[in-house]
């Protein structure tokens, strides 16, 4: 890490462009930057507030996820995974265009607050390293955890199938472990499955979900409840 004393701007820079322009003030402390000159940046023009501890470059180019990017970031990208429809927007599985950012995060934060425009899926396990990924800058579920979770939601049937039977299509299925997570998240969700895939036990983890509302922001642990709303 950098001496403190000296704010290497472009080391800062560097890292927001991997998060579409966009860095936390711990990010940026990491490389020296203050909260005083955090303040003045933003007073200049340099850097853009976006929310309480979520800054931007201003000059940096708008990208086509970046209000998911901001998303995870403000729910805190230690914490917080991409997933359900919005993952599956990111892998173009789906022509539905998410009214939220869904993200998951473990059930000791259910107490969180999510920001407007952010839909929060708790889960009692910790996501395995081989569920999750890394895509236009953000941590998110893999196809296969995406496509288990929005089965286990309720997802419409023609969504969910066309789904995966275009990950099918990629290459990016093993199919038969695919169907070992399905039916250990249950016979209905085995059932679906196995419809799609063409051929079926109980979880022991489960997801809930707060939602707030809509703003411009444009080993397996099995969803076990249905979404609650938010406060």
């Amino acid at each position: 890490m950098n001496d403190i004393s000296v704010p290497d701007y472009e080391a800062l820079y560097a890292s927001a462009s991997a998060q579409a322009g966009y860095f936390t003030s711990p990010q940026a402390r990491e490389h020296g930057v203050s909260w005083r000159a955090l303040t003045h940046h933003a007073a200049r023009g340099r850097f853009r507030r976006v929310r309480r501890g979520l800054y931007r470059f201003r000059d940096y180019p708008s990208s086509l996820y970046e209000e998911v990017v901001a998303a995870w970031l403000a729910v805190g990208p230690d914490r917080s995974i991409v997933s359900h429809d919005t993952a599956l927007d990111l892998y173009d599985l789906s022509d539905i265009i998410p009214s939220s950012v869904h993200l998951i995060v473990p059930r000791a934060q259910r107490g969180l607050h999510p920001p407007a425009g952010v839909t929060l899926h708790t889960t009692t396990c910790a996501l395995r390293d081989d569920e999750v990924t890394i895509r236009e800058g953000v941590r998110l579920t893999t196809p296969e955890r995406t496509l288990l979770d929005m089965v286990e939601a309720g997802t419409a049937l023609e969504h969910t199938e066309r789904g995966i039977q275009t990950v099918l299509a990629r290459g990016w299925l093993d199919t038969a472990r695919f169907r070992r997570a399905a039916q250990e998240r249950g016979p209905r969700v085995g059932r679906v499955v196995v419809a799609a895939l063409g051929t079926e036990t109980r979880s022991a983890c489960g997801t809930r979900r707060r939602t707030a509302s809509v703003s411009p922001w444009k080993p397996v642990c099995a969803p076990r409840h249905g979404p609650v709303a938010s406060r």
